[in-house]
């Protein structure tokens, strides 16, 4: 029993990027499976596993489509030109 509580605490980084889907899942695993021995390897997969981005977000954008604000919304009147208009009014 206590040996494999001491695996799933060797194997921590590993389980922790899975659990949070990391794209680097294999590298952050093999990383840990040679150099997790050390403690120093231990530790900086752990953080590469907690500081990496999901997978979801190399390929969707972190927002969902509508959420942000149309273009010029946040810009001072007269700055941002309306689809179709051509040229496009100038500032001086």
């Amino acid at each position: 029993m206590a040996s494999l509580i001491g695996v799933g605490l060797y194997f921590l980084p590993s389980l922790i990027a899975v659990a949070r889907r990391t794209h680097n899942v294999t590298g952050i695993f093999l990383f840990n499976l040679f150099l997790g021995w050390t403690g120093v390897g231990w530790v900086i997969a752990l953080l590469v596993a907690i500081c990496s981005s999901p997978w979801y977000y190399w390929y969707y954008p972190p927002y969902a489509p509508g959420a942000c604000p149309p273009p010029g919304a946040y810009s001072p009147p007269g700055a941002y030109s309306p689809p179709g208009a051509y040229p496009p009014p100038r500032p001086w």
